[in-house]
């Protein structure tokens, strides 16, 4: 059974009113912080995964050829004293 008493009617639409400002306040918020982010990130270089995990495989080569090279010089050195 609908209570027709109008005071608790306008409370309802008022507490629907808030409701629905609450959560347009809400979602505007997000998407201003959403956008502040970007502006602030825009600016920075980062690298993508491809490009980190290209030089993270450039630098595992050097390194290897780098021991290479000091195990050769070590060679040469214990062979010409």
């Amino acid at each position: 059974m609908q209570s027709q008493n109008p005071l608790i009617a306008d409370f309802v639409k008022l507490a629907n009113s808030a409701a629905g400002t609450f959560a347009g306040m809400t979602r505007e918020a997000r998407e201003s912080a959403r956008e502040r982010a970007k502006e602030a990130f825009g600016g920075m270089d980062f690298v993508t995964r491809e490009e980190f995990d290209a030089v993270k495989t450039m630098a595992a080569k050097a390194r290897e050829e780098t021991e290479k090279l000091a195990a050769r010089i070590a060679a040469l050195e214990a062979r010409n004293p």
